[in-house]
């Protein structure tokens, strides 16, 4: 069951309260692509059936009084697939984060990067890792909170550049998925490959009970 960014910020922020935090508007539609659709018939169905204006959400707040800046993707909203506007926001996140010396909380959940945007889309893998870095040089912390699924282009870049990883139980965290992977090698991958336990056990996420029950 998936969680929307507002439902998480709600139960993560103390009392429920958090204000967002504004995040530039990219160009629309830049390639005018279509396919079976129009990209700009997509997004406004996408809105509608979140109530939301796009794939990502940020926020300030503060967790047992400890104020963060946190994101989160939706993947309600087109899979939470990484376009412009997502970089944009983890952009603007890490550079809050920056100005207000605040730790990033970042919970990513989503398909790969958006095809309607092409290679701007690839674009945001370089920008959010650049972002990443500003909070690496100002030394504050960059925790990211791996969701089922988090995959892609966004497991290639700002997914997987935290100062710590953890994890939902049995999240599928990889870049291709398992039966592309079988359909390359054509071989029979191990049980639960590239689910959060089997990361956790190979070292990839931080461990959580001892008998490893939980991921993170």
């Amino acid at each position: 069951m998936h969680i929307t960014p507002r439902d998480r910020f709600t139960a993560l922020f103390d009392g429920g309260v958090f204000a967002e935090v504004d995040v530039p508007e990219p160009i629309t539609d830049p390639l005018k692509f279509r396919d079976q659709k129009k990209y700009p018939d997509r997004m406004k169905a996408a809105q509608k059936k979140t109530d939301e204006k796009e794939a990502m959400l940020v926020a300030a707040g503060e967790i047992g009084r400890t104020p963060i800046i946190a994101a989160a993707q939706d993947f309600s909203f087109m899979g939470g697939s990484m376009g412009m506007y997502v970089g944009n926001a983890i952009i603007a996140a890490a550079q809050e984060a920056v100005k207000l010396g605040r730790p990033l909380v970042l919970f990513s959940a989503a398909g790969g990067a958006r095809m309607q945007e092409g290679i701007l889309s690839l674009m945001q893998m370089p920008r959010t890792t650049v972002a990443v870095q500003m909070l690496k040089e100002a030394n504050l912390p960059y925790i990211v909170v791996l969701t089922h699924p988090t995959t892609g282009g966004v497991t290639a870049s700002y997914a997987m550049l935290g100062d710590v990883h953890i994890s939902e139980p049995n999240a599928l965290i990889c870049f291709a998925g398992p039966r592309v992977i079988e359909q390359t090698i054509r071989e029979k991958l191990p049980e639960g490959f590239q689910r959060a336990e089997y990361l956790l056990d190979h070292g990839m996420l931080v461990p959580g009970d001892p008998a490893h029950q939980n991921a993170g």
